[in-house]
């Protein structure tokens, strides 16, 4: 809210409380994003001005998290949440959502070089083909229901610019806004046949804040009827056809009704049990159990040529190899995830390489954690050598032992039992580490989690089984650690 219509409002008349409105500006054009020039800008940023102007009622901003919009409301962290909010029958059971601003349709997007299909039914019936989209989106239940493969992403922009990549997905399927924002001018994408699946935009309110959402509804009325929100519409080139049923004397549809939108096409009414999302947690359980499995060999195989380089190499060896340690220590493992999925085969067409490097997410993921984790293994690698007497070289040297037999037969042994303390305690940390992934779409344990409890909103029930399930397979990397432990400890030698 700026400072100038605070002023006004305060000169009008009586002060009145700022509401305080969250959304989430990361990826969030049209509805709300930074402008380099102008700032905070969107198509939701003028409705939510104009609607301060018709309340005589500062409102304030607050940046939040968009998969964290409706647990904070309910929290009570803000006021009201409006940012592409769409109105669903199982939200309805837990918010209190405004009259519509907007009405959205769903729109595919693919590369312009397809040519195995140009629908979403031409997609479904497509061997393989896997479309992106947002978790907890109206846009994810069409893809459910009608069976079709799908990769979530935390938002659009991550998921177009990887179907403008190529090699991962085959089709982009969200709301038309996101679609003309963020696909439209791309040379590389178009869209691909009419949208569909009719729905409504609205701001969410918690449910005992009836008074505040009546007011609000009060304001939207008004800007229907003096056509300020078609003028904002039309500004962002968000108005057509659908948006006809906005306006004053239109009674909108009861949700569920034929031709009433995406609830005629998903049954929102079926009950969150444990027979519904226990396997989609276990689902996700085996994608972290397999992540943490290969993540940690790769590391181990790099670890201790790392750990010799560094101790017995040639000048440059070693100093390659304490850059190597210190480079990958040093840098989040975040940014070496988005640099394999999305740096890398943007570099492999920046140069016009035939060669693809748009490796899986799970790939990603694995060499990611395992690159990062391997400095930290070679660091125990060393450090257990290190702690081998030089004695043990000598007595073996002295029975005609060569230096690889004596460090395979002698030296390493001891080695791995004085490392292997902080090698397990980095066994168990990778384990939980692996809830990164989701950032390169890897719908892992905690991925799993998060899409089904915004679903359901059973964020207590759910939590309680992803937390046993990762005691579950936790609880055995801790045995395993110390049964190695008690057998290589010099007493049970």
């Amino acid at each position: 809210m700026n400072s100038a219509l605070v002023l006004l409002l305060l000169l009008c008349g009586e002060e009145k409380k700022p509401l305080t409105w969250a959304a989430d500006q990361e990826g969030g054009a049209p509805y709300i994003f930074l402008d380099k020039k102008l700032g905070r800008v969107g198509f939701e940023v003028d409705i939510i001005a104009a609607l301060a102007r018709e309340l005589g009622r500062p409102i304030e901003f607050k940046q939040y998290p968009f998969d964290n919009l409706i647990p904070g409301l309910i929290k009570g962290d803000f006021d009201f949440a409006m940012n592409g909010l769409e109105v669903t029958e199982e939200r309805k059971k837990s918010v209190r959502f405004s009259t519509p601003y907007y009405v959205y349709r769903q729109q595919l997007v693919i590369r312009k070089e397809e040519k195995r299909f140009g629908t979403l039914l031409g997609l479904k019936k497509t061997p393989g083909a896997v479309a992106g989209t947002l978790e907890a989106s109206q846009a994810e239940r069409l893809l459910d229901a009608a069976g079709i493969i799908k990769r979530i992403y935390p938002s659009p922009t991550e998921a177009y610019a990887d179907l403008a990549i190529g090699g991962r997905i085959d089709g982009v399927f969200l709301d038309l806004p996101m679609a003309l924002s963020y696909a439209q001018n791309d040379p590389r994408l178009v869209f691909a046949g009419k949208p569909t699946a009719r729905g409504f935009y609205a701001l969410a309110f918690r449910l005992k804040d009836e008074a505040l959402a009546k007011e609000i509804d009060t304001g939207l009325d008004r800007l229907r009827s003096n056509g300020k929100l078609r003028e904002i519409l039309v500004k962002w080139d968000l108005w057509d056809e659908s948006q006809e049923q906005l306006m004053p004397g239109f009674l909108f549809e009861e949700e569920g009704k034929p031709g009433a939108g995406p609830q005629s096409l998903i049954d929102e009414n079926q009950s969150w049990t444990p027979r519904r999302y226990l396997p989609l947690l276990l689902e996700g359980a085996w994608v972290t159990a397999q992540l943490t499995v290969w993540s940690f060999a790769l590391a181990l195989i790099l670890a201790l040529p790392l750990a010799l380089a560094r101790m017995h190499g040639p000048g440059w060896l070693k100093n390659l190899a304490l850059i190597y340690i210190e480079f990958f220590r040093g840098i989040p493992v975040l940014l070496l995830l988005f640099f394999l999925y999305f740096g890398l085969p943007g570099i492999a067409e920046a140069c016009g390489w035939k060669v693809s490097l748009a490796l899986s997410p799970f790939a990603v993921a694995a060499i990611g954690l395992g690159l990062n984790y391997s400095a930290y293994e070679a660091e125990n690698f060393r450090s257990g050598i290190q702690s081998v007497g030089a004695g043990q070289w000598e007595a073996a040297a002295s029975l005609g032992m060569g230096r690889a037999t004596t460090f395979r037969r002698i030296i390493l042994p001891q080695a791995m039992r004085s490392a292997l303390p902080s090698m397990t305690n980095d066994l168990v940390g990778l384990f939980k580490d692996t809830s990164i992934a989701s950032a390169v779409a890897l719908v892992e344990l905690n991925k799993q989690y998060q899409i089904l409890a915004k679903s359901s909103l059973k964020f207590v029930e759910i939590g309680l089984i992803t937390a046993a399930l990762y005691l579950i397979l936790s609880v055995p990397l801790g045995r395993l650690a110390r049964a190695l432990e008690n057998k290589f400890s010099p007493e049970k030698r």
